[in-house]
């Protein structure tokens, strides 16, 4: 009586495991079967048949244990598993994670030239870059994770951001201080011109009209070439000083006037503190924001709109203001990449940062900004230190981020703290389980 079912279940598994390996034989032909080296001679081609083989066979061999057992078998061997972590518990731990990562964020520096001093220029400027990234996802955490709108050109903002002081360095020859909040200003105004022709749309349409703003914005800085100087980009973008002190040898620098050896991590641990400030400030106006009238407009947006304007709220205003504060933030950062780097080109504003951004919104959680944190030091600082696996990082990218949809489909903190409560006090974190999918 048990035969047949079961004869039955490993047919139908291994066909769907046979189907699981074919996709991945047709997918990852120029992944694994094929290499490109540029040689002396010119393209040199190399077959590696092998590795190709295995990587279907290992498709084929997970898919067919999922199939039998969990997937498609009777009683999944997970079935009696369940991992829950109170709503209680989570809204404590994020109270004291807090106060943690901060405290570790002030004393990096130090601790990693004393641990690491070989290696201390290498990961205080890691921890620039996934800094930066921080501060990119707290500013798209607005758009996206409060007010629930869709944006795939953030990336837009940011070279906006970067763009401007660097135009107004050559051109004008003013300094950071002075064209940061300059750079935050235009990314704004274009952020209110993107809203404008957006307002009526929602979802997979705003997404769209997004991603083609992001798109028409570097191919403008690709081909304006007299102006903004094209594929060859800007260079000589003066660096930032610490009130008016410069950081260079000799009479009168930084390390002069403070009496130090001159080091050039000097500048290196000025501008992780720099941005460093520049993230806590985005964190500080967004938290406040979110208490006041317009936060709560932004996230009655996001749960459901048509709900939104029943209750009076203005969601013109309410979508433009999102959008125009979130593309703020991304112009400051951008104008810091701008002095970080002291040279920036299209290339460096391309759609895949605005898909790297977008998925540590979505991966941290709709709205969290400890999950930002998180997820930012996942993704960009475990990759960096993965780089000599150059060829596999966008793949290894994408599967990481299937796993963790698939495990928390609403980022790894999904408890939700209502902003403001009638009685005053803190509310309590509201389970993912009691979120609509898809919402914040």
């Amino acid at each position: 009586m048990n035969a047949a079912p079961k004869t039955g279940l490993m047919a139908e598994s291994v066909k769907d495991a046979a189907m699981a390996a074919l996709l991945a034989a047709v997918l990852g032909f120029f992944f694994f079967a094929l290499r490109t080296d540029i040689g002396t001679g010119g393209l040199d081609l190399t077959y590696r048949w092998g590795l190709w083989f295995i990587a279907i066979a290992i498709v084929f061999g997970v898919r067919l244990l999922l199939n039998l057992f969990i997937f498609k078998a009777a009683k999944p061997v997970t079935s009696g598993v369940k991992i829950s972590i109170p709503p209680a518990l989570t809204t404590v731990v994020g109270r004291f994670l807090g106060p943690v990562l901060l405290i570790i964020a002030l004393t990096l520096p130090f601790i990693v030239m004393a641990v690491y001093p070989d290696r201390d220029r290498q990961f205080i400027d890691l921890a620039i870059l996934i800094m930066t990234y921080v501060m990119l996802g707290w500013g798209l955490n607005i758009v996206v994770g409060l007010a629930g709108l869709l944006d795939l050109g953030y990336v837009a903002f940011y070279a906006v951001g970067a763009y401007s002081f660097a135009l107004l360095a050559q051109y004008f020859d003013i300094g950071f201080w002075m064209a940061l909040p300059l750079a935050g200003l235009l990314a704004a105004t274009w952020g209110i011109i993107l809203g404008f022709p957006v307002l009526w749309l929602r979802g997979d349409y705003l997404a769209i009209v997004t991603l083609a703003f992001g798109e028409i914005i570097r191919v403008v800085l690709l081909n304006w070439y007299d102006f903004t100087g094209g594929p060859d980009g800007i260079s000589g973008i003066p660096r930032p000083s610490f009130f008016g002190i410069e950081f260079t040898r000799g009479e009168g620098g930084f390390a002069d006037v403070f009496g130090l050896d001159y080091s050039s991590i000097h500048r290196i641990i000025f501008l992780y503190y720099l941005i460093l400030i520049m993230a806590l400030a985005t964190n500080f106006v967004t938290m406040r924001l979110r208490k006041l009238p317009v936060g709560r407009a932004w996230e009655a947006l996001r749960e459901d709109e048509i709900a939104c304007r029943s209750l009076g709220i203005n969601t013109t205003n309410t979508k433009l203001t999102a959008f125009a504060l979130g593309a703020m933030f991304g112009g400051f950062a951008g104008s810091f990449f701008a002095t970080r780097q002291g040279f920036i080109s299209p290339e460096s504003f391309t759609f895949i940062e605005s898909a790297v951004v977008l998925a540590i919104v979505v991966l941290g959680g709709l709205g969290s900004q400890i999950g930002v944190v998180i997820a930012a030091v996942v993704m960009i600082g475990g990759f960096e230190f993965f780089r000599e696996l150059e060829e596999y990082r966008m793949l290894v990218f994408g599967l990481v981020m299937v796993v963790i949809m698939v495990w928390k489909p609403r980022g790894l903190v999904s408890t939700r703290v209502p902003s403001i409560t009638l009685s005053g006090k803190k509310g309590k974190g509201i389970s993912a389980d009691l979120v609509q999918e898809g919402h914040g």
